[in-house]
């Protein structure tokens, strides 16, 4: 009969199991790691050494590039400059200028004088709150943070084009005369300022009395860098006379003035010049020997120049004999449609044989 362990002996059994355990599982896994060098190396890279960081990632497989990239956070960069044109929004009209809204930090300001090139009563007649529309950037920011805006500024250079445009089409434009001065009439043309010389308004109405007045007019000269606006009210009136007039038309006209070199002849409310070399066959020393002012007459229509919006006329080519201009104007009126006849005819011929049927009148 064997004797019963004791407690110590237990212990020293249970330890003797765990200990060959723990040599078994060490066993087991040693030839894992066989051949391998588990030594730590002593160039170890530092937390510091951009050798021990993860590669850098090209955007190329990101859905957008880097222009892309750079586009998308500029959007929200609100570095407004001067001359910058933006989109804004209006959300209060002032008694001195418009409140706007562009996304910078601090609301814009327009002034009144700066909402358009026209003439406004108030910015109602061109703003609407929550209206949407662009502004040029005047000035950088103030103190305030604050920026000064315009649509002026941006109305400007548009007009000019758009009346260099209409010069280049020979448009004929009707603009309201706001004001007179000595040297002619003053209009606006796409909200530009505009000049009638004196010598290009054609009208026998007294010079002050054009104010509110719409007239047809011409372009004389387009001139932005010398802020030049030119145009002529005669110019568009003879060019609408010449749709309906023809070089060898009898005309009745009214002597309006008399020079030296000839008469003016008003024409249906144009004007043409009859040359003293075109009033007769024979000499005359000056025209004042022949007409005088308000002298009704039958001329006839030998030139239309509508570039230089001129037409000239003749009485000498209605001479049934050359002088009678001189001695018996009536038998030279009585007779002017015969004679343009005559002259028409004339025409046809120098143009078949392609000579100058003035010159040969002249002659």
């Amino acid at each position: 009969m064997s004797a019963t362990p004791t407690e110590e002996q237990i212990q020293d059994q249970v330890q003797d199991a765990n200990a060959t355990e723990a040599s078994a599982e060490t066993a087991a896994a040693e030839p894992a790691f066989e051949g391998e060098d588990l030594s730590i190396p002593e160039d170890v890279p530092t937390a510091d050494d951009p050798s021990s960081r993860a590669a850098s990632r090209s955007l190329d497989s990101a859905g957008f590039t880097l222009d892309e990239f750079a586009a998308l956070l500029s959007k929200y960069d609100y570095n407004f400059k001067p001359g910058d044109i933006v989109n804004g929004t209006v959300f209060a009209l002032e008694s001195k200028g418009a409140m706007i809204d562009i996304g910078a930090k601090t609301a814009a300001f327009m002034p009144l004088q700066e909402v358009s090139i026209n003439r406004v009563e108030g910015l109602s007649d061109v703003l609407a709150p929550g209206e949407i529309r662009e502004f040029f950037i005047m000035s950088e920011e103030n103190e305030d943070g604050q920026l000064a805006l315009s649509i002026r500024r941006i109305e400007y250079p548009r007009a000019w084009e758009r009346v260099r445009q209409l010069q280049k089409e020979d448009a004929t434009i009707y603009s309201e005369v706001f004001a007179t001065n000595r040297g002619g009439a003053l209009v606006r043309v796409e909200g530009l300022r505009g000049f009638i010389p004196g010598s290009h308004i054609s009208t026998r109405k007294p010079k002050e009395e054009l104010v509110a007045d719409f007239l047809p007019l011409k372009f004389l000269e387009v001139d932005e860098e010398r802020n030049r606006l030119v145009l002529s009210h005669r110019r568009a009136l003879v060019e609408r006379k010449m749709n309906r007039l023809e070089v060898g038309e009898v005309v009745v006209g009214t002597v309006r003035g008399i020079k030296p070199y000839g008469a003016f002849i008003d024409i249906g409310g144009v004007s043409g010049l009859l040359h003293i070399s075109e009033i007769s066959h024979e000499h005359i020393e000056t025209p004042h020997s022949v007409l005088n002012v308000n002298d009704q007459m039958k001329v006839m229509i030998i030139d239309l120049d509508a570039e230089r919006g001129r037409i000239s006329l003749s009485t000498k080519a209605l001479e049934p004999e050359p002088g009678d201009m001189l001695t018996d104007p009536q038998k030279v009126f009585e007779k002017a449609e015969e004679m343009a006849a005559r002259y028409k005819q004339m025409l046809m011929e120098q143009a078949e044989e392609g000579e100058d049927p003035i010159s040969s009148m002249m002659i």
